[in-house]
């Protein structure tokens, strides 16, 4: 893949061809099984907390969790990267926090899970259109694929869609923008990346929570089970997770990085069916499609590899 997208952080080796460490794919394979598993504890948080309360909740226990890594490493802010730490915050926790409990009050916890899966077509798209990175005619036919399969997810029929939906679809926009971001800092790695973003733009979530009405969830049943379970989201879906994957986008690229869009509709979707949503045949076909597309844009070059030497 890298040798089509000109970019340091992408580097200068073909992606069928560099071989990835174990780490990164075990890596992968934790962040899908924990984000796999955030919509179900979103879905279980809204039983309680408004959507609002939801993403702040989680927002401010993971600043809370890292404040002591941000303030350890406050002097690695500086000029050269304060724009590009609050735009990995903002569009990479603060807003989408806010936007999947919010598309989860009309939509399953297994559907935005499939949606979700569209990260690394917008990541690849914000890379061409805005971070100058270079592609070629097969990634851009799996850009439409993965368009595609969204529409489908979102489809209700008469020529309608819902619009929930296109919350989690605004979501992966920014999280393409954030992870092309983040090949853009220099000298900081995953842990300094995360604790950093949450500590110069978590003020937005806090002073939210301090005006919010918390008496009204305090009263309903099961509060304390519900909270227990946005703040696991937040240790293990904000916290932990986003250490490894902007660890993972800097030991490899923003587009292999968000290759575990793969699994994590599966792990969301097995979450869904133990909650008794429903599943139909239309959403294993539309997210077929997005599967396909991210493929194409990972591994271009798959087809060209595949074809028989002509004799010389």
């Amino acid at each position: 893949m890298e040798i089509w997208i000109s970019s340091a952080i992408f580097g200068s080796l073909n992606f069928m061809a560099e071989k990835r460490k174990i780490w990164h794919w075990l890596a992968l394979l934790i962040l899908s099984l924990i984000w796999g598993t955030s919509y179900i504890l979103m879905k279980k948080g809204l039983e309680s907390f408004s959507p609002y309360q939801v993403g702040a909740l989680r927002i401010v226990i993971t600043f809370i969790c890292l404040l002591p890594v941000a303030l350890r490493h406050f002097h690695y802010l500086n000029k050269t990267n304060i724009l590009s730490i609050i735009i990995i915050g903002l569009f990479g926790s603060i807003i989408p926090a806010f936007l999947f409990p919010l598309a989860e009050t009309k939509i399953s916890s297994s559907l935005a899970g499939m949606i979700n899966s569209l990260s690394p077509v917008f990541t690849l798209v914000f890379g061409i259109t805005i971070y100058k990175r270079k592609a070629i005619g097969t990634q851009i036919a799996g850009v439409f694929l993965g368009l595609l399969g969204a529409a489908g997810l979102l489809y209700t029929g008469s020529f309608t869609f819902n619009l929930y939906g296109l919350l989690v679809v605004l979501a992966t926009i920014l999280s393409g923008i954030s992870s092309n971001e983040v090949s853009k800092v220099k000298e900081l790695n995953g842990i300094k990346i995360t604790a950093l973003s949450f500590f110069v733009t978590s003020p937005l979530a806090i002073i939210y929570l301090l005006f919010s009405d918390l008496s009204v969830p305090f009263h309903t049943e099961n509060w304390v089970r519900n909270l227990s379970y946005i703040g696991i989201l937040a240790v293990f879906g904000s916290a932990i997770a986003l250490v490894i994957y902007y660890l993972l986008i800097r030991d490899t690229s923003p587009n292999f990085a968000s290759s575990v869009t793969y699994f994590i509709p599966v792990v969301a979707t097995l979450w869904g069916l133990v909650d008794n949503e429903q599943f139909y045949s239309s959403m294993l076909i539309s997210i077929i499609f997005i599967f396909v597309g991210v493929f194409i844009i990972n591994r271009p070059d798959f087809y060209k590899k595949r074809r028989p030497m002509s004799d010389e």
